[in-house]
């Protein structure tokens, strides 16, 4: 039999934990990120590592095997990116003059008759900072390795994390179940069924949400590279496989992508036809993704807003940095999980139910 001051001071134990843990997390912010890039990824590796168990695989093998394909893709990826990304930084640079002056010819005097606005940029003097700075656009890499050079501790600090990572995410994926049956041991157990459910919960919520967008992630990167590439874009490639990746953040991927498709569009040099391409190609992107590819493979029934995710990652963003941007999303989920729950209480509590709660009724009876 439980008594109420007891579970008082348990409930009250726990919420002091739980602040404190929020403080350790505040104050270690700095230094938690490698770690919890490594949790993020472990979380998103671990069923093809369970996957690979299942089928006689030895765990260590098989989180190794997991780690070296992750590692082989985000190496690849970024080979095929920065190469190209470079390539349109350079020549953003050499045709950004002609830019302003294509602007000042075209875009002002529309300004100026239809909107009363007088706006004209002064691209001589753009060009002489130009050649005071960089005797070619080319000169742009050596700038760059220039403040890596000054900046020696932090390229340090990179590289220890970029090491620190997958080591971390091993140790992680191989001890994924040992470190699930610990919690779960340490739970008090009038509570362990109900924290097991809960757990459950948000782990379903997470990993629909999780593994449903990086299909639409995948899936808009191929679109958008296909259809930009078709449309006669130079840079098709990188273009849209970073459309796709920014997707991730609800809108701000679409609307980046499409600034730097716009942006790529006008740097070629070729009129409209390559404006217009653009503009098919994300006029249909943002249909594909809004009513085919997020209904069928995120679903509504996860029930993570784009406000609420575009809130959360602002808001833990704000308060721990990069690291906060990384559990806004695991975060938020549990907090809906939780605001469910309460919830679920609050209508079967007696308050809401007034006279129709059983207590209520009983005691209306006894008198």
């Amino acid at each position: 039999m439980s008594h109420p001051r007891a579970d008082r001071l348990q409930t009250l134990a726990w919420t002091a934990a739980g602040l404190a843990l929020i403080g350790l997390f505040w104050a270690l912010g700095p230094i938690l990120a490698p770690f919890v890039i490594a949790a993020v990824f472990a979380y998103i590796c671990d069923p093809a590592v369970n996957w690979m168990v299942a089928r006689r695989v030895p765990r260590a093998f098989a989180v190794l095997l997991v780690i070296i394909a992750a590692g082989l893709a985000l190496v690849t990826l970024a080979l095929i990116l920065l190469p190209m990304v470079y390539r349109e930084g350079v020549l953003l640079v050499n045709r950004l003059p002609d830019l302003i002056e294509m602007f000042n010819a075209q875009v002002s005097p529309l300004l100026q008759a239809r909107l009363g606005i007088e706006l004209q940029l002064d691209a001589a003097q753009f060009r002489q900072l130009l050649a005071d700075n960089w005797s070619s656009a080319q000169d742009i890499l050596p700038v760059l390795i220039g403040h890596l050079k000054t900046g020696g501790m932090a390229l340090v600090g990179f590289v220890v994390n970029l090491f620190l990572i997958p080591l971390v995410m091993f140790y992680l994926l191989q001890e994924w179940p040992r470190i699930l049956a610990e919690l779960e041991r340490i739970v008090p157990r009038p509570w362990l069924a109900r924290t097991v459910r809960i757990l459950g919960d948000i782990d379903s919520v997470m990993s629909e949400f999780l593994r449903g967008q990086l299909s639409v992630m995948l899936l808009l990167a191929l679109f958008y590279s296909l259809g930009l590439w078709l449309a006669g874009l130079k840079f098709a490639l990188p273009v849209g496989v970073l459309t796709g990746l920014l997707v991730f953040i609800p809108y701000v991927g679409f609307g980046g992508g499409l600034l730097l498709a716009i942006m790529a569009a006008l740097l070629q040099g070729e009129g409209w036809p390559p404006l217009i391409g653009v503009a098919a190609v994300y006029g249909l992107g943002q249909l594909l993704e809004s009513f085919l590819l997020t209904p069928y493979l995120v679903g509504e029934r996860i029930g993570l807003h784009p406000l609420a995710v575009i809130f959360a990652l602002m808001a833990f963003g704000q308060l721990f940095g990069f690291v906060g941007v990384l559990v806004a999303l695991p975060v938020s989920a549990a907090l809906l999980v939780g605001l469910r729950e309460v919830r679920h209480a609050w209508f079967a509590s007696p308050v809401y139910l007034g006279s129709e709660a059983p207590g209520a009724t009983k005691d209306a009876s006894s008198r």
